[in-house]
């Protein structure tokens, strides 16, 4: 009885090619792991040891102090990227609580604020999207612009807008970590 050939010839090669598909495939499925879509103009040379605030950062999600989250993040990635002078505006200035979103007024207080304390760039933006997508996976969505502005003009000398999606076992605050810091790369780097 001679052995039986389980890959040889044409199988064998059909299989490679089958084999080289698949993995092709998982390259593509690992390429948009986390989509991201992020537009950003081209960022001044900005001083890090010059005096910075974070203002308000606007929630127009339905998510409640989304934009709290969002500045929290911001002033940690700006601190942790070597700038020394990150200030945050007060807590009285921001009219965020669980059931009614920050105003546009409260970003030209804290502006206001800013030019008190002698800061030199103000980052502040909008949120547009937090949440888990609603479905059999629940992804996490986050949706942020941010701009940084020189405060005594009052001046916008910088802005990006992006949004990101993450694995179902992905944690909202890391997409919306890893969009934030992909926003402000072009200022930190």
């Amino acid at each position: 009885m001679q052995g039986i050939k389980l890959f040889g010839g044409a199988a064998r090669a059909n299989w490679m090619r089958g084999v080289a598909t698949w993995i092709a495939g998982l390259a593509v499925a690992a390429t948009f792991a986390g989509c991201a879509t992020i537009n950003t103009s081209a960022a001044p040379q900005l001083s890090r040891t010059e005096s910075w605030a974070v203002l308000p950062i606007v929630n127009y999600t339905e998510t409640p102090q989304a934009g709290m989250a969002a500045e929290a993040i911001t002033q940690s990635l700006l601190t942790s990227s070597g700038f020394t002078q990150v200030k945050r505006y007060p807590a009285n200035l921001s009219r965020e609580t669980l059931v009614e979103p920050t105003d546009r007024a409260s970003i030209d207080r804290a502006l206001d604020w800013a030019r008190k304390e002698n800061v030199k760039y103000a980052v502040s933006g909008a949120v547009e999207e937090w949440r888990y997508k609603v479905g059999v996976d629940g992804e996490p969505a986050a949706g942020v612009t941010l701009q940084v502005i020189d405060v005594q003009s009052g001046a916008v000398v910088w802005s990006a807008t992006g949004s990101r999606t993450g694995w179902s076992r992905s944690s909202l605050s890391s997409v919306g970590q890893k969009l934030i810091a992909s926003l402000i790369a072009p200022v930190t780097q």
